[in-house]
């Protein structure tokens, strides 16, 4: 897969357009190469909004998909023509047809999943979808053990979307696989607002947290011995729960937990339930261990 996230751009992506130049700029451009038609003009307001989110989009795809923009006032007889009845109208053009369009202001996100449309009809990858490759290339990075190239490919996957939680919450972890947890917090801290509750960060800074405690567990031998020892010494249970996970046991870091917590659900401020949480928030959501172990303390706790 190709992980060059910045092509040259395309002077030629969007222009403005005229009734002279239609069949040049939008029907014989299209034949190649899809080309969204803004209509609008200087006296609409929603106009004003739109274009330039449609401009942005355009830009994203990255020579996918064109984009000509057309004064309606300058271009009656296209206007006409096409029946255009109300601005801001967008057509999508490809093989010199119409192909899809929409009236109307439009939120960021459905004008996303517009141009992201008229790109596969063209037969291209819509950037998000280059993007997600590129996500699933990094994570196969990371699982492989080459961390280091997982935060490169994090990294110019940011340059491209600096929003995308996928690859920041992997950037975090690539850090920490490094074992450099200082700045895998300083990521977390620093972490855009409108990603910075992500479930993808969530998890990540429970991954965090983990990476911490493994850092001071105690050998999982001694723990184990203690625990056979005395079955009720809830801290050297709740160590060895630590240790486990650290050596990569999680499933028998989170039954001791359920364990501690049946014998005692308030020891040490509720100590076990918060470490089973944190645990479960670092796993994949669809982890068995995290569904079995999040339905058996449910049972538990309203039992």
């Amino acid at each position: 897969m190709d992980l060059n996230l910045t092509p040259a751009a395309d002077a030629d992506l969007i222009i403005d357009g005229t009734e002279a130049t239609f069949m040049l700029d939008v029907v014989e451009a299209s034949q190649t190469t899809p080309v969204i038609v803004d209509f609008w003009a200087p006296w609409c307001g929603p106009c004003k909004t739109l274009g330039p989110m449609l401009e942005a989009a355009v830009t994203a795809a990255k020579g996918a998909v064109k984009m000509v923009k057309i004064n309606v006032d300058e271009a009656q007889g296209i206007s006409q023509q096409l029946q255009i009845q109300s601005i801001p109208t967008v057509y999508a053009f490809f093989k010199g047809q119409p192909v899809d369009g929409f009236q109307g202001a439009q939120p960021e996100s459905e004008i996303k999943a517009f141009v992201d449309r008229v790109v596969k009809a063209g037969g291209g990858e819509a950037p998000g979808e280059q993007l997600s490759e590129a996500v699933e290339a990094a994570e196969e990075m990371l699982a492989e053990g080459a961390a280091s190239d997982a935060a490169q490919t994090f990294a110019a996957i940011l340059g491209e979307d600096p929003n995308h939680a996928g690859a920041y919450a992997g950037m975090v972890r690539a850090h920490i696989a490094m074992d450099a947890l200082d700045q895998a917090e300083a990521l977390l801290n620093g972490a855009p607002m409108e990603i910075s509750t992500a479930p993808e960060l969530e998890a990540a800074h429970a991954q965090l947290q983990l990476a911490r405690q493994a850092a001071d567990a105690g050998p999982v031998a001694e723990l184990t011995a203690a625990v056979e020892a005395d079955p009720k010494d809830a801290q050297a249970r709740f160590d060895l729960a630590q240790a486990l996970y650290a050596n990569g046991d999680a499933q028998g870091a989170v039954d001791h937990l359920l364990t501690l917590f049946g014998q005692d659900r308030e020891w040490n401020d509720a100590a076990a339930k918060s470490q089973l949480f944190t645990i479960f928030d670092a796993l994949k959501a669809d982890d068995p261990i995290a569904l079995n172990g999040r339905r058996k303390l449910s049972s538990m706790i309203f039992a």
